[in-house]
């Protein structure tokens, strides 16, 4: 085969058809593995979701819906509401995560489970287990955010946060009373007349930007 003269033209259709070829490739592949990756995902979801739900036998669960952005999963018994699975979204340290969170019919948190985090490893990523341990102020299980004040100890609130890790702690308790305030909507709790320790997003100290930057109103990590 006679060999391409080596010039600017040759080396620009060479390139080209490599970059076509490589395009090619990746399109293939991303095609072959979407629908499964998708069905995984969605496999996990409902896994979640019946891991935060109250144990009780013949639960009848809706399908999900959108309620301020989070997606809301409603637990029944005899038309009488005994769960809520809430799917939140949040800024942590590392960046956003993703978890699913429980309520039983009084508002107590049952479980909760990680899907997504980027947070990091050995420091932000225990939060997957360290707020369901019951060791001192760790666990959040069978805790109503009603009741409970669901922000660090160290921001005076009842959580004690991860050790070298209070952005991550900070982000997961705010995401749990954002998921009790969607929770009070569903079981059609008066959200304006609760206040104090209530589930109600709160800025300053608990917003990660503000924590980011070193705002003088947040306490010294």
């Amino acid at each position: 085969m006679k060999r391409l003269e080596s010039n600017l033209l040759n080396m620009v259709v060479s390139l080209t058809l490599v970059a076509v070829a490589a395009a090619a490739l990746l399109g293939g592949l991303y095609t072959l593995t979407k629908d499964p990756i998708a069905v995984q995902k969605a496999e996990k979801q409902q896994k979640a979701v019946a891991e935060v739900l109250p144990a009780i036998d013949g639960l009848t669960v809706t399908e999900g819906e959108d309620i301020d952005g989070m997606i809301v999963y409603k637990a029944y018994l005899n038309d009488e509401l005994k769960g809520v699975a809430v799917q939140t979204e949040e800024n942590g340290f590392g960046g956003k995560f993703k978890m699913m969170i429980g309520f039983d019919g009084e508002g107590n948190v049952v479980n909760y489970s990680v899907l997504e985090h980027q947070e990091t490893p050995g420091l932000g990523d225990k939060m997957t287990k360290w707020f369901k341990t019951d060791k001192k102020q760790q666990s959040i299980l069978a805790k109503s955010p009603e009741k409970v004040n669901f922000t660090v100890s160290k921001d005076g609130g009842d959580i004690d946060a991860i050790t070298a890790a209070t952005i991550s702690s900070r982000a997961f308790l705010l995401s749990v009373r954002n998921a009790y305030e969607v929770y009070k909507q569903v079981a059609g709790i008066d959200t304006a007349a609760a206040d104090g320790i209530s589930g109600a997003t709160v800025v300053g100290c608990d917003s990660i930007q503000a924590i980011v930057e070193e705002s003088t109103n947040c306490p010294k990590m």
